[in-house]
């Protein structure tokens, strides 16, 4: 018995079938290039074993409690910690049956698609998870994570992960990617500069995140001038520990070019914490457009992933913090919100910015259009609540005939979900596959330029825009 069926998410015509089967063929094998996620360094600096079953696939992974959640089932249960360091279950074997009993929960999603995979590909578990299973799949796992050959630099070799990017805010000390470089380990760590913490004027601690970048950087920051300059000194850090890139979060897509001495009052009024929420969407906005102007200068490739309602539910944000899976997507424009940033610097080939979106309405209306026609613009891939096989073929269907698939940048995995790595990787090179296999039986691409476009798709579209 298996899990997983080997032609999952192909066609169901036969002849498509035989095709996308034959072009996943040829790159199932690649190398994983990772090079947008938010796995830990920690676990690639100590290399410590992963500590059990429900740690590793539960607790962290907010897919996963957040539909048990769904459900009426309580974070605490599920050893979600609390802001407060309140009492929440410690026994991860309570915490597996309560995952195992309701796995039912998942069926038909992403989530069930990852965990089989991880399950089977990953430890060999040929039964499906269940109240009856749980035990004996949840001692099968707990011996492997004791062994060497499960611990995290193994697994990543194992994976096939040629680099692989986590994410840090912009006044981290990347001590554990330092770490990493001392080591000797060959396995490519590299970091991401997150700067949400010191450019949003909505973000908890905003004025004391200023502080801090000015001290790490050795900058004034208490004067415009001084805060940029900090964020130049704190890019060239991260970048001397791997960085190709910067990575930011807005509730919207919103951009400004002000005249710097406005720019400069407006600085000073998020400071002091005055702003109104115009204006600090406006401020996001601005430090999106000189975000952009200092990737012209040191070359990290500028991420934008706006429209996200985040932690809608004051009550768990309260109790358990940031990213507890109460985040959800909005209504996003592009076409207005990106023009001052395009009209600074969107003809600049020398910059890549890398589009996303929550917002699957906007593919074909806004995003398709505006990355295929500025040389700056690169779209990401579907992601978070689209990084499914569904989301996947949307994306393809409607962005590929106004952007093509080189003003797109492969796949990447977001995730904090280790051993969900190869799984959702290996959705993507099944999606495309068959995506490029209706494509040749229906006469849009030529059968021998398939392959190509399969493996620039899996592997070298990701490496070359995020310069991996």
């Amino acid at each position: 018995m298996t899990l997983m069926d080997d032609d999952r998410l192909f066609p169901t015509d036969a002849t498509v079938r035989a095709l996308a089967r034959d072009l996943y063929e040829s790159v199932k094998d690649l190398p994983i290039i990772s090079p947008h996620g938010h796995t830990d360094p920690k676990w690639f600096a100590t290399n410590e074993a992963f500590p059990d079953p429900a740690q590793l696939f539960v607790t962290p992974d907010h897919y996963v409690f957040r539909m048990l959640h769904s459900q009426g089932i309580a974070l605490e249960d599920l050893g979600v910690p609390r802001v407060d360091g309140g009492p929440v279950e410690q026994d991860s074997r309570k915490i597996w049956h309560l995952f195992a009993s309701n796995y039912h929960l998942f069926r038909g999603t992403p989530s069930r698609l990852w965990v089989d995979h991880a399950l089977q590909e990953v430890f060999g578990v040929t039964d499906r998870l269940s109240a009856s299973s749980a035990d004996a799949i949840y001692d099968h796992i707990d011996a492997s994570l004791k062994t060497e050959a499960f611990r995290p630099r193994a697994l990543f070799e194992r994976f096939n992960i040629e680099a692989i990017s986590t994410t840090e805010s912009a006044i981290d000390d990347l001590k554990w990617h330092k770490m990493i470089r001392d080591s000797g380990w060959g396995g490519k760590v590299v970091t991401a500069y997150r700067p949400d913490a010191v450019v949003d004027p909505e973000f908890d601690g905003f004025a004391a995140n200023i502080e801090k970048l000015g001290e790490l950087a050795g900058e004034d920051t208490s004067t415009w001038t001084g805060y940029l300059a900090a964020h130049r000194n704190r890019r060239a850090f991260f970048k001397s520990l791997g960085a190709t890139s910067s990575d930011h979060g807005h509730a919207t897509a919103r951009t400004e070019d002000l005249p710097q001495d406005v720019a400069a009052k407006l600085f000073d009024k998020a400071l002091q914490g005055n702003c109104t929420a115009d204006e600090a969407d406006a401020f996001r906005g601005q430090m999106l457009t000189e975000m952009a102007r200092m990737s012209l200068d040191d070359g990290l490739v500028l991420q934008i992933h706006p429209g996200s309602s985040r932690n809608h539910s004051a009550d768990i944000l309260a109790r358990f913090g940031r990213d507890k899976g109460y985040d959800i997507p909005t209504r996003t424009d592009y076409v207005s919100a990106l023009r001052p940033l395009l009209n600074a610097v969107g003809g600049r080939a020398d910059l890549t910015v890398i589009l996303f979106t929550l917002d699957e309405t906007s593919y074909a209306r806004e995003l398709a259009p505006l990355a295929g026609v500025y040389p700056a613009l690169r779209l990401g891939p579907p992601w978070w609540f689209h990084d499914s096989y569904e989301g996947m073929m949307r994306f393809r269907e409607m962005a590929t005939e106004s952007a093509g698939f080189y003003n797109t940048v492969g796949f990447n995995d977001d995730t904090r979900a280790f051993c969900s790595i190869p799984a959702r990787h290996d959705v993507a090179r099944r999606v495309d596959c068959s995506f490029l296999a209706t494509l040749v039986e229906t006469g849009r691409l030529d059968r021998d330029e398939a392959p190509e476009v399969a493996h620039d798709l899996t592997y070298r579209l990701a490496k070359q825009a995020y310069k991996l």
